[in-house]
């Protein structure tokens, strides 16, 4: 038995990590990023196309925030390029997300993203402000 221990010690940790680098980061759930914004993500298709909700926690308009909805698509690799478009249902403004999950040594999933925010304005002239730049890291609710 003694003699046993060694290798199955061995098989033990060769299945552990064989097991890490098996996983794959997923879209699909509840994310939260580094400004509290919350998002779900439904069910990725095999197209890698998917829809969802979006809730902001911060807002350049009076308005009164809502869910927005989302609309996006990805590669289907262990660690996916992805695209998202939310349409704001409480302002004339739309923004585009694109970014990389990412997977640590640990299995913890990192949706690392920029986006462009365009708002709406009244002339051409105004164009000059109409669109903002920025990013977010976003970690799963869990």
């Amino acid at each position: 038995m003694v003699q046993a221990a060694p290798f199955l010690l061995l098989l033990f940790l060769a299945l552990g990590a064989h097991s890490l680098s098996a996983k794959k980061c997923s879209l699909t759930g509840h994310w939260v990023n580094d400004l509290g914004s919350n998002m779900t993500i439904l069910n990725v298709n095999a197209s890698g196309n998917f829809t969802g909700i979006y809730n902001t926690s911060v807002s350049a308009t009076s308005n009164d925030i809502k869910p927005s909805p989302l609309l996006g698509s990805q590669h289907l690799p262990d660690q996916p390029t992805f695209g998202f478009t939310v349409n704001w249902s409480f302002s004339d403004s739309i923004t585009v997300f694109t970014g990389q999950c990412f997977m640590d040594d640990e299995g913890k999933e990192t949706l690392r993203t920029m986006w462009l925010l365009r708002s709406r304005v009244e002339n051409i002239k105004n164009d000059w402000k109409a669109t903002r730049v920025g990013y977010n890291d976003f970690k799963r609710l869990e």
